[in-house]
């Protein structure tokens, strides 16, 4: 369960997120890169370069505000950094030690759906072709 988890989590962010029409639904998950950027400045060990991930996140965020690629590429730099303090640093729920772990299972599953285009995954389901908005920005 402990790598089940974090994948079905994943897929539950998408299908929720599916409730959110475009523009709407790339400007939410610019907003979640950024702060999933930050979650760890408050105490995961890795000192100054907590801040340098924050703001390497942050403008990968703004990126994203304009194309799903940069989302994408931000959970994929969210999952290495997951890796990196599950291996190093703190977890970033301080109470559950596979935190980390688990995070970084989930955020590929994110990162293949926003380098898609973030597609609805109601339509998907449906066997509709995704109605998703494409980049206004080429990677």
């Amino acid at each position: 369960m402990q790598y089940v988890t974090p994948v079905v989590i994943g897929v539950l962010y998408a299908l929720l997120n599916s409730v959110l029409r475009e523009p709407h639904r790339r400007h939410f998950n610019a907003l979640m890169i950024a702060g999933a950027g930050a979650v760890y400045i408050g105490g995961g060990g890795l000192g100054g370069w907590e801040f340098a991930f924050t703001a390497l996140l942050t403008y990968v965020a703004y990126r994203g505000l304009e194309s799903w690629t940069f989302i994408g590429i931000g959970w994929l730099l969210h999952t290495a950094w997951d890796v990196v303090h599950h291996l190093k640093g703190s977890p970033i729920i301080p109470f559950g030690h596979d935190s980390s772990l688990g995070c970084a299972i989930c955020d590929p599953v994110i990162a293949l759906w926003c380098l898609r285009g973030g597609p609805s995954l109601r339509d998907l389901v449906r066997g509709g072709r995704p109605a998703a908005a494409p980049d206004r920005t080429a990677a």
